[in-house]
């Protein structure tokens, strides 16, 4: 039986890029077409965070990203230990704001209407 090669892809990662965006929230919308998925950073006192990256990927793409995500917290958990999530509760109690809907994501009129909004805190 022949060995089978592996593609490898070759990819341009800038120094920008490189250097990454840190988030604390991520805001999911979708659509039948696209799933939009905007990253904020909240931080204590500031009023109206901005979104730092939107990504807008193919309900496909997003199905492979959530089982890619999930394989590695597999094996992250497996080196590292359990990663616990903080209790709700507690995280609004930091002075971090508790959001919900559209407001601040660039969703509006007739679209936010289709949209189906999902809350994330990273």
């Amino acid at each position: 039986m022949e060995e089978q090669k592996q593609q490898q892809l070759e990819i341009d990662l800038s120094r920008e890029v490189a250097q990454g965006t840190y988030a604390n929230l991520a805001i999911i919308a979708h659509s039948t077409s696209e799933f939009i998925v905007d990253f904020v950073r909240l931080m204590p006192g500031v009023q109206k965070p901005e979104v730092k990256s939107r990504i807008i990927l193919t309900p496909e793409n997003t199905k492979r990203l959530m089982l890619a995500l999930q394989d590695n917290i597999r094996k992250f958990e497996q080196d590292n230990g359990t990663i616990r999530l903080a209790d709700r509760k507690r995280e609004r109690a930091g002075g971090l704001p508790h959001r919900t809907g559209t407001e601040g994501t660039g969703v509006k009129g007739k679209t936010s209407e289709r949209l189906k909004q999902g809350r994330r805190n990273l």
